[in-house]
């Protein structure tokens, strides 16, 4: 039988994973961004690297900091970011608003010269690897997986082209956050998509 604690009925009546009942940030996170379909290689270069921030950290942290994310990084334009030399790494480091960890940042901006270097771009290789529909939606966390084949796979792609940070588990995270995979539990109120190119 499936864990019904798993999802939560919030104040305004409406049924959520639970995790995205914890709190405000995390309700709107889970309403109108996680599982939903993102496609572009700035905005998937923005998710990869704020997932290869979240290694060892909850996500909310990362949330929070998203805004500071995003204006130390130039909006993850990719281009921009390509281009950063030692001053940008230690003006990233002296960044409080920011997760400075010198082996993350570095990452980020290996990553950004390697999604420039991909002939299609980063959003036409992340979206190749993206699981089938399931058709039916996970009834509980304890039948989501941390990794797949095709996040395993994704992973040694992105690592074979000079990506870092980015195993499995990671890879995983990101196709969950980004709509390759629909991991909403089955009577979460966001509806299905159908999206998986």
């Amino acid at each position: 039988m499936d864990d019904v604690t798993d999802l939560v009925t919030g104040a305004d009546g409406l049924p959520r994973c639970a995790w995205g009942a914890s709190t405000p940030d995390y309700a709107a996170y889970h309403d109108d961004e996680w599982g939903r379909p993102l496609h572009g290689d700035d905005a998937l270069y923005e998710r990869l690297t704020l997932e290869a921030f979240q290694s060892g950290l909850s996500w909310l942290t990362i949330l929070r900091k998203r805004p500071a994310f995003r204006l130390a990084f130039d909006e993850f334009r990719i281009e921009t970011v390509a281009g950063y030399g030692e001053a940008d790494v230690a003006r990233l480091l002296a960044d409080a608003g920011i997760v400075r960890n010198r082996a993350k940042i570095e990452a980020a901006l290996a990553n950004a010269r390697a999604a420039l270097e991909l002939p299609d771009g980063l959003s036409a290789l992340l979206w190749s690897y993206a699981s089938p529909a399931r058709g039916a939606r996970p009834g509980s966390f304890a039948s989501v997986p941390a990794l797949t084949p095709e996040s395993t796979a994704m992973a040694k792609a992105l690592k074979k082209r000079g990506f870092r940070f980015v195993g499995p588990t990671t890879a995983y995270a990101l196709m969950q956050a980004t709509g390759m995979v629909d991991d909403h539990l089955a009577g979460c109120h966001v509806p299905p998509t159908s999206a998986r190119t």
